[in-house]
């Protein structure tokens, strides 16, 4: 199936300009033009989407998702090193993980912070207890 950009853009969660701006970057090679210019998307170019957003998710730079884009068009010869780059990536969402459960926790001890100061009317309560984030 082919998709207009306007198409494309709202099945991918995405602007139409981000589109445009991933094509100039050279993340999307394949997209295919008519005579007149107008781009049209396949599902493989949805999927392609699909792991560029994810890749970004990662705090991938773009330049070195054009260089996953790149392995790619080697085929075969390159699955190693694509194999690596998602290990890499792996370990940055775990390490990603593991600090957003740390901010999560002090979130969690604000949360019952505040609660129970607006329950006794006074952050006094917790006065002499240690904060681990004052204010």
């Amino acid at each position: 199936m082919e998709y207009s950009i306007g198409e494309a853009a709202q099945k991918a969660g995405i602007s139409a300009s981000t589109l445009r701006y991933y094509e100039k970057e050279g993340l999307l090679p394949s997209i295919k033009r008519d005579k007149n210019g107008i781009r049209s998307f396949t599902d493989e170019d949805l999927q392609s989407l699909r792991i560029i957003e994810c890749l970004k998710a990662t705090e991938m730079p773009i330049k070195d998702i054009r260089k996953f884009i790149d392995l790619c068009a080697d085929g075969d010869n390159s699955l190693q090193e694509r194999y690596e780059l998602f290990l890499d990536r792996k370990a940055a969402v775990q390490k990603q993980i593991a600090e957003l459960q740390e901010v999560a926790k002090v979130i969690d001890f604000k949360c019952w912070y505040y609660q129970t100061a607006i329950e006794a009317g006074t952050e006094k309560i917790h006065a002499g207890k240690s904060k681990v984030v004052s204010a």
